[in-house]
């Protein structure tokens, strides 16, 4: 069963991992973006951790609704409401249970991956976070190194694909041979994940 700190674990490798690739985030974000996904995500998920140092939320859903709302408040630009939203509405339909399991974890994220579907108006194939996010959801179920493989084969898919969502659907085929920043983020976000596992 997976309890706050477990939470709490995922969101700090998440921030030590951001922090460590916001540059290449931002390089990949250069070519077909505002060439800023790496600092706001590092400056969002630096306030994530040092948040929950100050306020330990003692259930895994407050914690995932504590740094969602920290992130939409301290990210700029799209990636601060999709994040937010991602890890909002996880932390919600995860409820108030002080543990739960890997299972459920599953579910939330979907629910979480579906918010977000609604907001950006993405579909698997758009070239967006939701590549990386829904492949990584459906293997959950196998494990976390499974999801953790699965996200980043569905970040580097990205590359091939003409973005229709985002800053970079406005490049149409100039678009086409860059690997997404928003899917290459999300991956590192389910790496920390399997980390925060142990796995």
């Amino acid at each position: 069963m997976l309890d706050a700190d477990f939470f709490r674990r995922w969101m700090t490798a998440t921030a030590a991992s951001v922090d460590r690739e916001a540059e290449r985030l931002t390089a990949l974000d250069s070519p077909i973006g505002d060439a800023d996904h790496g600092s706001n995500l590092q400056r969002g998920f630096t306030a994530v951790a040092a948040t929950l140092e100050k306020e330990a939320p003692d259930t895994p859903g407050a914690v995932l609704t504590l740094a969602g709302r920290q992130l939409i408040s301290t990210v700029g630009g799209a990636s601060g409401p999709l994040y937010g939203t991602l890890l909002r509405r996880t932390g919600k339909a995860l409820g108030d249970a002080g543990e739960v399991s890997e299972g459920q974890l599953a579910e939330a994220l979907r629910a979480g991956v579906e918010a977000v579907m609604t907001l950006g108006g993405a579909a698997p194939g758009d070239k967006t976070m939701i590549d990386t996010l829904v492949p990584a959801v459906d293997a959950l179920g196998t494990g976390f190194a499974a999801a953790r493989t699965a996200a980043e084969q569905g970040a580097l898919a990205t590359t091939p694909l003409q973005a229709r969502k985002g800053r970079a659907s406005y490049l149409g085929e100039r678009s086409i041979g860059h690997q997404d920043p928003g899917a290459t983020s999300a991956a590192l976000l389910i790496a920390a994940l399997a980390e925060a596992s142990g796995e």
